[in-house]
């Protein structure tokens, strides 16, 4: 995470959080520490205040591991303001993020009412982890200033955040939004166009499929896959993604690399050309064995537990970038 971009926030920029559930108070965070000016709104009238609750305790926790830009708990949160209604929280606003329910309809309905009040310069943007944005932003007016904006939860502690244009988005609101995400410390990355699933869910999901199929044939256990990733290729790929490593570990670089492994994949990919239903029989297995190292009722301490340790990996990766560069 870039705690300090090298292109600095606008404080007069407005940010408007339309939906203020997990994913909007992470937002929240994330702009009003890069110094925007923020304004929570929700057709839920307890919601911003529970926000407010949320990130107060997040604040506190960011200082101690000094990411907050070198501000206070106090100075970040009083860049966050709870807008009396949508209009309010709109008015003045450079970007609006929407971050309501995973619905196409509940979002095509929100889209046509934030492009009709919305300033006209101002992109609108939303936080949707899998629909497509032609399915829900081609509204009357306004949709050449539509598109996804995906974080990784929780976006003020993880910096990529996936850019999804609809075919009529323009360039003008992509690049506007880059610069905007960079400026908060961000590290965008820009699809050219929309596919199911985006970058991170498309690679992921191949991930998470191997997984499967490797505990459904009985190869590894529900640990041992886990230890894989968590002890293995996460430590190298939290610094650098497979391009780089295939360049890094042949001594003529990728094409070297490729040469000399490309056959060993080939193989592996024969093999895996099934599908494994992660609901059928496959779930019991994987189930049991995670229920046996956590029980159900300990899933919330060990939720916790993970943020704390996001919150010391990303104030690692601050320090080491500060140290060695990127």
């Amino acid at each position: 995470m870039s705690n300090r971009s090298e292109n600095r926030a606008d404080p007069m920029k407005k940010i408007a959080i339309v939906g203020c559930g997990l994913v909007g108070r992470g937002w929240s965070i994330s702009f009003a520490r890069a110094g925007f000016r923020v304004a929570l709104w929700d057709r839920d009238e307890a919601a911003p205040q529970r926000a407010l609750a949320y990130i107060g305790d997040i604040l506190a926790e960011l200082e101690r591991h000094e990411l907050l830009n070198g501000a206070t708990p106090a100075e970040v949160a009083a860049r966050i303001e709870i807008a009396p209604g949508l209009q309010a929280a709109l008015d003045g606003a450079a970007h609006i993020q929407e971050s309501t329910f995973e619905d196409e309809t509940v979002k095509r309905a929100v889209f046509a009412e934030l492009d009709a009040a919305a300033p006209a310069d101002a992109v609108i943007a939303s936080s949707t982890s899998a629909l497509l944005p032609s399915r829900f932003t081609d509204v009357p007016g306004g949709r050449h200033r539509c598109l996804v904006a995906h974080p990784l939860n929780p976006p003020y502690l993880i910096p990529a955040v996936e850019i999804v244009p609809a075919p009529w988005t323009g360039a003008e609101a992509v690049e506007a939004t880059a610069a905007l995400l960079k400026s908060a410390g961000h590290a965008p990355i820009v699809m050219e166009r929309e596919l199911d699933g985006f970058l991170v869910n498309r690679l992921q999901g191949a991930l998470f499929e191997e997984a499967f199929r490797l505990v459904e044939s009985g190869v590894a256990s529900v640990e041992d896959v886990d230890a894989c990733l968590r002890d293995g290729l996460a430590p190298r790929w939290s610094i650098i993604g497979p391009f780089e490593t295939a360049d890094l570990n042949a001594p003529g670089g990728v094409r070297d690399y490729a040469e000399r492994y490309a056959s060993i994949y080939e193989l592996v990919y024969s093999q895996s050309q099934y599908r494994v239903d992660w609901t059928g029989p496959v779930m019991d297995t994987v189930e049991r064995q995670r229920r046996a190292a956590l029980p159900a009722d300990k899933l919330a301490e060990r939720q916790a537990w993970r943020d704390r340790r996001l919150i010391a990996l990303a104030a690692h990766r601050l320090k080491a970038t500060r140290e060695h560069g990127s």
